[in-house]
Order: structure tokens, then C-alpha cells, then sequence
């Protein structure tokens, strides 16, 4: 059996994110009724499209000062330089805010990190961009020598489809090569613009959840 000490908080409604909207203060969902969900489509897309970028961005931002365990720069600084090198080399608008984020989820998940970044991009970029995000850990191994354990040829199982190439000089050009302290890189602020206006997009999936 689990013990924890307990300390009680006492809940108070959280404010509103805007004074015009209102509560449906109905304590389930099976409670709720048409003038209701009326409500609840108004307001949770407005939520969604005021916060979405500041969220994703604000995943990323909080490894800023994040100390590192072997290389010059961390895991927030690793991200800026594949964007920035990006940018320079006039990729897409998507392809750098995937290059951006393709790490997001390294520290809290490095096993799935590349499927962590999938999932949270996947309703707002490419099928190329998807894949490449999937798959771009399994592709870093070639260029691990002398990694004991490491199968540097385990990217071949998927030599022939269509986004191997493209994963492939992604993870060569902009991820295995952007650990380095010594190069001049743009701060977080300059890819807000283009982060917002990639999650602004239509999502291309759609969910069964209401939540």
C-alpha cells in the first residue's frame, strides 16, 4: 500500500482567461446541454488559438538553464542552432519549426522522443516532416562510431522509402552536427512567429475527445 502524507488544497475556481467568457460550472460532462456546448466550442477554440504557441514554446524554454552532462551546450541551445542552421539554408518555414521542436521531449523521454515530437506536430505538418520526426533517433546511430551496442546500420531497414533521404540529411545537416558552444545562433523569440502560424493551420486529424 502506498502512503502519502497528505496536505489538503482547497480548491477556488481558476479566472477565466478572458473577462468576457463565463463558467459552466456543471460537474460532469453528462450534464451539460446544448447552450452549453455552444459555450464550450466558443471558448476552447479562442483558448486554444491564444495559447497553443506560447505552451509548446514555453516546453522547450524551461530546459534553458538546463546543465549539461557531456556536450558544450544543452538540450534548449541543441534545438536553437538545428533551427537557425535551418533557416539559413532557406529550408521551409515548416521544416525549421520541426527542427526546433524535434527534441522537445529529449530530457523526459529519450527513449520516444522522436515519437513524442511526432505526436505533438503531427495534426499541423507534412507526412515527410512525421516520419522524419519518428524515425530521426534511429538514424543519429549512423553516425555513432565506436558506440558499443549501437547499430549504425539500423536505419537501412527502411532504405527505399519515400522520406529516408529526407531523414537522413536532416539528422546529418542540422542533428548530429548542432552540439557545439561556438557558433552564433538566433534566440527563441525569432521562430515564435513561425511556430504559431505552423500550429495555426487546420489540423489535419480529429479527435473523439471533447476535452
Amino acid at each position: 500500500m502506498c502512503v502519502v502524507e497528505e496536505k489538503r488544497i482547497n480548491l477556488q475556481p481558476v479566472p477565466l482567461a478572458d473577462e468576457d467568457w463565463q463558467y459552466v460550472k456543471k460537474r460532469t460532462l453528462d450534464e451539460y446541454d446544448a447552450a452549453d456546448w455552444a459555450i464550450w466550442s466558443s471558448q476552447r477554440q479562442q483558448y486554444f488559438e491564444q495559447n497553443k504557441c506560447d505552451q509548446v514554446l514555453r516546453m522547450l524554454e524551461c530546459q534553458k538553464d538546463d546543465l549539461s552532462y557531456i556536450y558544450t551546450i544543452n538540450n534548449y541551445y541543441h534545438c536553437l542552432q538545428t533551427a537557425t542552421r535551418m533557416l539559413r539554408a532557406d529550408c521551409t518555414e515548416e521544416d525549421v519549426v520541426v527542427g526546433l521542436l524535434h527534441d522537445i521531449g529529449f530530457i523526459t523521454c529519450n527513449e520516444t522522443h522522436g515519437e513524442f515530437a511526432a505526436a505533438l506536430m503531427r495534426p499541423y505538418v507534412s507526412e515527410r516532416n512525421h516520419w522524419m520526426l519518428v524515425h530521426h533517433a534511429v538514424f543519429q546511430q549512423f553516425h555513432c562510431h565506436n558506440l558499443q551496442g549501437c547499430d549504425r546500420h539500423a536505419r537501412d531497414r527502411w532504405r527505399g522509402h519515400p522520406h529516408f533521404e529526407w531523414t537522413a540529411e536532416f539528422v546529418a545537416k542540422y542533428d548530429q552536427n548542432t552540439i557545439s558552444y561556438d557558433e552564433e545562433i538566433l534566440p527563441l523569440d525569432a521562430f515564435k512567429p513561425m511556430v504559431s502560424r505552423i500550429l495555426s493551420r487546420e489540423p489535419s486529424l480529429q479527435y473523439d475527445q471533447p476535452l
